[in-house]
């Protein structure tokens, strides 16, 4: 049985009635029964997004991401999947491939598709977002950036740059190359650089060079050989984990001992790092938690309850082999 008109004659009921059912209206105990024993008989699935076409609401969550090859969105993507499902929602996800054309065009879309709600992991957020958001009036919640206009679960960012700074110098490193990425991305350019820099006034003997990188290994590879041919610190603290492989693998290259001769460090805590060698210290992000903070929230909205604008997942200091004391 493929649909509602054969669950409908196989029940001895209009097609109506079982429609009304399927989309939680009111039926009798006794057409209930009946319309549940011959679904379950016959396996039947139904459409949801079929179903989504004549319905004013659906059970369907529109996620976008900014690309597939994440650890930290992979991560968030199974703790908002463990949410939707205890609540009966599923989820539609949209990989933007870090392009801002695609994620207006995917908010657009999503708003045509009827979803009850838009979980949105963004890079940065611009006034094209904001107008798209408002024009498709759904509720939103966005993960990893902080916006006043738009409810956030962000990860504590700047408390992360602060811890590391701190175990960083601690450590005796006073030769700092600080290796981040684009200003454009607030979380990760702005916050754990400003976090980093906090710790840093609390010292004066240092000299700290900043540089630039793109968010992929192979860019972080490019990135580490010229800050390398431009100087010699003692310590390169990386924005991301993914950065400080980068980091790790244009240093073998070169024959450099991490932590011997340049200690390294990263953030996010993702599952490879405790397998290099050696294991690299870093900042743990509560990646799965965070989604599924994200979830919950956007579903308290749906449901019309109150929500903080700003939720902030909290993170921990993962000290490990990559930094050597100095």
């Amino acid at each position: 049985m493929k649909t509602i008109i054969d669950i409908a004659q196989a029940a001895g009921v209009a097609k109506s009635t079982v429609s009304r059912y399927l989309n939680g209206g009111s039926v009798s105990e006794e057409t209930k029964e009946k319309i549940e024993r011959i679904i379950k008989q016959h396996q039947y699935v139904p459409n949801t997004f079929a179903r989504s076409l004549k319905a004013k609401k659906t059970s369907i969550i529109g996620i976008i991401v900014p690309r597939l090859d994440s650890f930290a969105v992979s991560q968030m993507l199974m703790g908002i999947d463990d949410t939707l499902r205890q609540e009966q929602y599923q989820m539609l996800l949209a990989n933007a491939n870090q392009e801002t054309t695609r994620e207006i065009e995917a908010i657009y879309e999503f708003s045509r598709q009827k979803i009850s709600g838009l979980l949105f992991m963004a890079a940065q957020i611009t006034d094209e977002h904001r107008q798209a958001i408002a024009k498709c009036n759904i509720p939103v919640v966005l993960i990893g950036q902080d916006d006043k206009q738009l409810h956030s679960v962000i990860h504590d960012d700047r408390q992360a740059g602060y811890l590391l700074g701190k175990y960083v110098l601690s450590k005796g490193h006073r030769q700092i190359a600080y290796l981040g990425v684009t200003e454009q991305d607030d979380a990760v350019g702005i916050q754990r650089k400003l976090g980093f820099q906090q710790a840093l006034q609390e010292y004066t003997d240092y000299d700290i060079r900043y540089y630039e990188s793109g968010f992929r290994m192979d860019q972080a590879v490019i990135a580490a050989h010229h800050l390398l041919d431009q100087w010699t610190p003692s310590i390169v603290v990386a924005a991301t984990d993914n950065i400080a492989i980068g980091v790790f693998k244009a240093a073998l290259s070169r024959k450099i001992d991490i932590p011997t001769d340049l200690s390294v460090t990263g953030f996010g805590g993702y599952d490879i790092t405790e397998l290099m060698h050696p294991a690299l210290t870093t900042v743990k992000f509560h990646y799965k938690e965070a989604g599924q903070l994200a979830a919950t929230n956007l579903i308290q909205m749906i449901q019309g309850q109150s929500v903080q604008n700003t939720s902030i997942s909290t993170c921990e200091l993962l000290v490990r082999e990559s930094v050597d004391n100095r």
